[in-house]
């Protein structure tokens, strides 16, 4: 976020490009890169698109076991203020989820009061007046056949997120630990990046698992594919969530997810299905992987819904919209 916006300008400036629309990502010091570019990007629409954000974004603890070296325990609110000015300049924001648009809006006026002067809280308004939501568009199969008619074998849990602190797998491990202390049937695949510096609890909880673990670290594309057709239980546990794309690759698959019922995933998860997929603590947690480990049938008859309901997100049926708005912005631009 520093020195990006400088590479991509001189990058920019070499290819001769002249698009009809510049779309940025929340990375980008979009002020910068304008700037730079001014010559030839002065009337071109620019669009921001908050995948993520350094306002609300979670900070690790500051016993975290990434150590002072790898992670900040303070915001730094240098990255914030990047975000803001960038909104200021773009001629549209749009955000992931509305979850995340929320957060980031309850959040802004705080963040401004703390300067001495010239806060310009005014400006709030006016970005909110041109944002708006447009989810993330995931790639789904066109059809994937039910999981619930070929249920042999042990049943497979899934992690497919990040190995980091603000997806909280420490909790993740306890449950699967506690489950395993019940003689429960299953096995796990721990997909993902992992720790630079794997944590002794993360470590002694997976020498627990032992045999249960089919798959642990990075998985390619084809190993990922085969993983999320396998699984029948994804669980996310994370304390930071502003979409989750990882989470409904699964989904699509007829995996039957465990959710929090807060960030993104209420809104993700059509309101019917809460009740037996959204938990709001480790003891709801525990026992809707019971549930689903036991009652397999009944948690895939779920899943196979949910795998339709949330075809909406996949990025055939989300295209339109990104096409719509990027037409309306160049035509409202044009006849100003």
């Amino acid at each position: 976020m520093h020195g990006g916006a400088i590479t991509l300008a001189r990058r920019y400036m070499k290819s001769g490009l002249q698009p009809d629309l510049l779309l940025a990502t929340d990375m980008l010091d979009l002020t910068t890169f304008l700037a730079l570019t001014r010559t030839t990007t002065a009337r071109i629409p620019t669009v921001l698109y908050m995948h993520e954000n350094q306002l609300t974004y979670p900070l690790p603890e500051k016993d975290d076991h990434r150590g002072a070296n790898d992670g900040e325990t303070e915001r730094d609110h240098h990255y914030a203020f990047v975000n803001f000015t960038s909104m200021l300049v773009a001629d549209a924001i749009w955000f992931n989820s509305s979850f995340h648009r929320t957060s980031f809006f309850n959040a802004l006026p705080t963040y401004l009061k703390q300067f001495p002067e010239h806060r310009e809280l005014g400006r709030i308004a006016e970005l909110e007046r041109k944002s708006l939501v447009l989810p993330v568009g995931v790639e789904m199969p066109e059809s994937e056949p039910a999981k619930a008619g070929n249920l042999r074998g042990t049943p497979l849990v899934l992690w497919n997120q990040r190995w980091e602190y603000d997806k909280n797998p420490e909790l993740f491990l306890e449950v699967l630990l506690e489950a395993a202390g019940e003689n429960l049937e299953f096995e796990v695949a721990l997909c993902g990046e992992s720790f630079q510096r794997k944590p002794a609890a993360f470590a002694a909880a997976t020498s627990k698992l032992g045999d249960r673990i089919i798959h642990e670290g990075h998985a390619d594309r084809r190993a990922y594919e085969k993983l999320l057709r396998q699984a029948e239980v994804v669980i996310s546990t994370a304390y930071h969530e502003f979409f989750g794309i990882s989470i409904l690759e699964a989904i699509s698959r007829d995996t039957f997810p465990i959710l929090p019922d807060r960030l993104s995933y209420p809104e993700l998860i059509p309101a019917q299905f809460h009740p037996q997929c959204l938990y709001n603590s480790p003891r709801e947690l525990r026992h809707r992987l019971k549930w689903a480990l036991t009652e397999r049938r009944s948690a895939q008859a779920t899943a196979t819904e949910l795998a339709r309901a949330v075809r909406r997100y996949a990025w055939e049926e989300v295209a339109p919209g990104y096409d719509r708005a990027i037409e309306e912005l160049v035509n409202a631009l044009q006849q100003a």
